[in-house]
């Protein structure tokens, strides 16, 4: 009995709808391709893949807690509050995140700067917590989170891993770029390293989707 009871529920758990919450926008709905949503930030710290890695990932751990937190108290937060709750919410889980990155990896905290703090206004999470955790259950606005999450995170590595290889010809921190290559006259792109670089390249980004996905609803 307690298996066919439990089946069901891991089912649901799992279920194609729940899947699409994490990987559409991977993809169709990314939110920064498709939604152009958070676009400061790939601007701001994708100089290096190290810092980049810590920014998506801070922003994965704020975006699914605070969309849990936000669907749970869907029921109880008065309309004309909603945005300062969310707000309250987002920094509660802003600071201590910003608390962790100073105490186990300051370096990269530093190099990070206020742009941590400004999760508290990035746009993709104000966004998700009130297009869907407002109006869903706990698990699904994990789910959702995380996903939207993830897609930022992508767009994120893949700008900083093009512009730290070819802006410093290093991958996190260590050459990868062999010594006889600037022996033969190799320099590297210091236009990669400059804040305009991380918006072509984030343009770049949004044609080859868009050419792989006429479909995609152009949002202009």
């Amino acid at each position: 009995m307690s298996e066919n009871t439990n089946k069901p529920k891991k089912e649901e758990l799992f279920s194609a709808k729940n899947r699409k919450l994490l990987s559409n926008p991977m993809g169709k709905d990314n939110p920064i391709t498709v939604q152009v949503l958070g676009i400061c930030s790939v601007l701001a710290v994708t100089v290096q893949l190290k810092p980049s890695l810590v920014m998506a990932l801070s922003v994965a751990v704020v975006m699914g807690v605070s969309n849990v937190a936000i669907s749970l108290l869907r029921n109880t937060i008065p309309p004309r509050i909603r945005i300062i709750v969310q707000l309250t919410v987002i920094a509660s889980m802003v600071i201590l995140v910003d608390q962790v990155l100073k105490a186990f990896v300051y370096d990269i905290s530093r190099q990070l700067s206020v742009f941590v703090g400004l999760i508290i206004t990035n746009c993709i999470i104000m966004g998700r917590l009130e297009a869907f955790a407002l109006s869903n259950k706990p698990w699904p606005s994990f789910l959702d989170g995380v996903g939207n999450a993830a897609g930022y995170g992508a767009v994120l590595l893949t700008v900083a891993f093009f512009r730290e290889l070819l802006g410093s010809g290093t991958l996190f921190g260590y050459q990868v770029v062999p010594n006889f290559f600037y022996d033969l006259g190799y320099v590297n792109n210091g236009f990669m390293i400059l804040p305009p670089m991380a918006l072509i390249t984030v343009g770049i980004i949004i044609w080859v989707q868009r050419h792989r996905n006429p479909d995609l609803v152009d949002v202009s």
